[in-house]
């Protein structure tokens, strides 16, 4: 299979950040990298962009490394409370989803869903889940479900 060279425009999950040259199989590129405006081809010409575009990332990185590092203080070690719907054996009406993990931890630290790291949760008790606010910064914190 042949393979392309790209240059991200976003940060993709198990790719690279934005900025990046990755080598990606073409289909790949042309399907799903392209369209979704997270890619576009790799030229010659393009390292002055490359260079533009991991500034702007380095300098965003600074900017919200110390608000990462109040948030992990507010977050680490903390628990959310999650009521949910239960049945007669304890087992929950669907799951707690990462959304709405996300809006407990929203009055200590804004958080992303995509960056929760939590084992599926069907039953009440106590989960133990992750945060990344940060490339280089995660918070570990508890996730409590309790009948409603």
């Amino acid at each position: 299979m042949a393979e392309t060279k790209v240059i991200l425009t976003k940060t993709v999950s198990n790719l690279g950040h934005s900025g990046d040259v990755v080598n990606v199989k073409a289909g790949y590129a042309r399907n799903f990298l392209f369209p979704q405006g997270l890619a576009f081809a790799w030229t010659k010409g393009a390292e002055a962009q490359i260079t533009a575009m991991k500034r702007a990332r380095l300098a965003k990185a600074v900017a919200t490394r110390e608000d990462a590092v109040a948030a992990k203080a507010a977050i680490e070690g903390t628990t959310v409370e999650i009521a949910a719907k239960v049945s007669e054996s304890g087992k929950l009406f669907g799951g707690i989803s990462k959304e709405a993990i996300a809006i407990a931890l929203s009055d200590k630290a804004p958080v992303d869903p995509k960056s929760i790291e939590v084992e599926t949760i069907k039953t009440t008790g106590d989960f133990p889940a992750k945060v990344a606010l940060h490339p280089e910064i995660t918070a570990s914190f508890f996730v409590k479900v309790v009948a409603e």
